[in-house]
């Protein structure tokens, strides 16, 4: 169970967020109504249609009569209504969440065990060539951005070699069976992923692997090995559990990051996600579609973090008396 000071932090958290999100999109310059009908309709529209509209999307509230509208919504469940779409918010999410959803989940799930299966092996072999190289590596990938090594893979898998789609999500009219679909979603799906997985493995590997090396010293490795462990058991059993322990909290801090770096990664590669959807937003100043989507996003990292502190109770359940 989460103690009583858990809950009162994750409920400031969020209402700080609350107020970020209703702020941060009014602050943006431009006029809502001509970004959402343009220059011409601007100047041919009539003054009673202009206040219409402006009463039609509670423009003419006050900053903390929108606010109160705005906390009194979502109360009700209701996110507000799409100025660009011309739907509720929550329609419009609904369409787009879960595929940024099976990207950076499928990307941290990958990321994590990957990288700390990389980093206890690494750290096990210290010094030696396989540590060597897959320490170069990377460093080096870690200086790429997400969204230039997707770049790199379109140009690469996708322009040069032919070998997976250039953009979105599906191919129209792949087949009636849900195998021509899966295997088309997937090969869609790969550079996506894959960029996102590559510029998050190093974080993970690094600090994998780094525990790794200082646990190898402690005590209870030498007592393993004098009791006649074999190699596997003392590298995953006893050395790599505790190398679990900081892969766990940082899986939950990285999660923000993965979230930035996806909206990135949609974007390079025309993905039908929340990237693609907040870039239009942005541009047309939708400002329930823009709130909508951070909130969606900042409450899926609370929830995970949430999961990550209840996670790392069960790994460890020394973390419980330190409170």
């Amino acid at each position: 169970m989460i103690n009583r000071g858990y809950c009162i932090n994750y409920l400031l958290a969020l209402m700080v967020i609350l107020t970020l999100n209703f702020m941060l999109p009014r602050l943006m310059p431009g006029d809502p109504l001509q970004a959402i009908y343009g220059d011409e309709a601007m100047i041919a529209m009539t003054p009673e249609l202009k206040e219409e509209l402006i009463s039609r999307y509670s423009l003419d509230l006050t900053q903390a009569g929108q606010f109160r509208a705005y906390i009194g919504s979502l109360l009700r469940g209701d996110l507000g209504y799409s100025y660009y779409y011309n739907v509720p918010v929550a329609a419009v999410l609904l369409g787009s969440f879960p595929w940024t959803a099976l990207l950076v989940g499928l990307a941290l799930c990958i990321s994590t065990g990957l990288g700390l299966f990389l980093g206890i092996e690494s750290g096990y072999r210290r010094g030696r060539t396989v540590d060597r190289l897959l320490l170069g590596g990377f460093m080096w990938i870690s200086g790429l951005p997400d969204f230039f090594v997707g770049m790199l893979l379109l140009l690469i898998f996708g322009v040069t070699l032919g070998l997976v789609p250039l953009a979105g999500a599906v191919t129209p009219y792949t087949g009636q069976g849900w195998a021509p679909a899966l295997i088309d979603g997937l090969r869609h799906l790969a550079l996506p992923l894959a960029s996102l997985v590559l510029a998050r493995l190093t974080a993970t590997y690094l600090l994998a692997r780094n525990t790794m090396i200082t646990t190898m010293g402690e005590p209870f490795i030498m007592t393993a090995r004098s009791k006649g462990c074999s190699g596997p058991a003392v590298r995953y059993r006893h050395a790599g559990r505790n190398s679990l322990l900081p892969v766990v909290t940082a899986a939950g801090l990285q999660l923000s990051h993965l979230i930035t770096g996806a909206l990135f990664v949609e974007i390079v590669f025309s993905y039908p996600g929340m990237g693609a959807l907040m870039y239009n937003a942005l541009l047309t100043r939708d400002y329930p579609l823009l709130q909508g989507i951070l909130l969606l996003s900042a409450v899926t990292v609370l929830t995970v973090n949430l999961l990550v502190d209840l996670l790392y109770k069960r790994i460890d359940p020394r973390v419980a008396y330190a409170h």
